[in-house]
């Protein structure tokens, strides 16, 4: 039961990711299969159209969300995605989905979508999740932390480009979906692009950014490493 509610869940919140707004230009035809390109000297804002007298039921069609995503890592929490890369017939419709699965006191850490709007519904378990907003107008104002705690049927959304995170704080296991208005969302990963951007950040500047000592820094730079 839990798993058709899953199922009902995710076409609930992807089939109204297309009425926010989209940062996905509207395409100009009824569908635009994705070539797999990879090879292609030509660079495009989005992916070559298939001929469309040879797309297949199959161009349109993902299997596996079913699935539970392994969660034995440091942050204890995956993503199972289903973006334009893997569904090619999601190319130009400004749409994709995900499927989160988080250990124990797992977490999603804080991260940004570039492009796209996510709504989350929570199927197992108990999240705390949050989003902070861009800095304000006014300099001696500070960012605005907007949390929430989900249990399973419950739904939030995180506005397009803001930081965002979820937590599981339960002793089991927990699931969401979440429908996302872009083909490819992206994802920057805050922890990860500071500390562990190749080549590295001067320490110096994230010292002072951070207004904390060097030696933390590099500590910090050491673990994502």
């Amino acid at each position: 039961m839990k798993i058709v509610f899953g199922f009902l869940a995710t076409i609930l919140i992807v089939s109204l990711a297309p009425f926010s707004y989209a940062s996905d230009p509207s395409p100009l035809q009824d569908f635009c299969v994705a070539l797999k390109d990879s090879a292609t000297p030509v660079f495009v804002n989005g992916k070559f159209c298939k001929n469309p007298n040879m797309v297949v039921a199959d161009d349109f069609f993902f299997s596996g969300l079913n699935k539970p995503g392994n969660t034995s890592n440091a942050v204890g929490s995956n993503v199972t995605q289903v973006n334009v890369n893997q569904l090619p017939g999601l190319n130009t419709l400004g749409i994709s989905a995900v499927r989160i699965d988080y250990a124990p006191y797992g977490l999603n850490p804080p991260h940004t979508h570039p492009r796209a709007t996510e709504i989350l519904v929570v199927l197992e378990g108990t999240l705390y999740v949050g989003f902070v907003t861009s800095n304000p107008a006014n300099p001696a104002m500070k960012n605005k932390l907007f949390t929430k705690y989900l249990n399973p049927g419950d739904v939030f959304v995180f506005p397009e480009g803001l930081i965002h995170f979820q937590f599981n704080v339960g002793k089991t296991n927990a699931i969401a979906f979440a429908g996302l208005s872009s083909q490819n969302p992206g994802v920057i990963t805050i922890a990860n692009a500071v500390f562990g951007s190749d080549p590295t950040i001067n320490p110096d500047i994230l010292a002072k950014a951070f207004q904390v000592g060097k030696n933390v820094i590099d500590s910090l730079i050491q673990a994502q490493s």
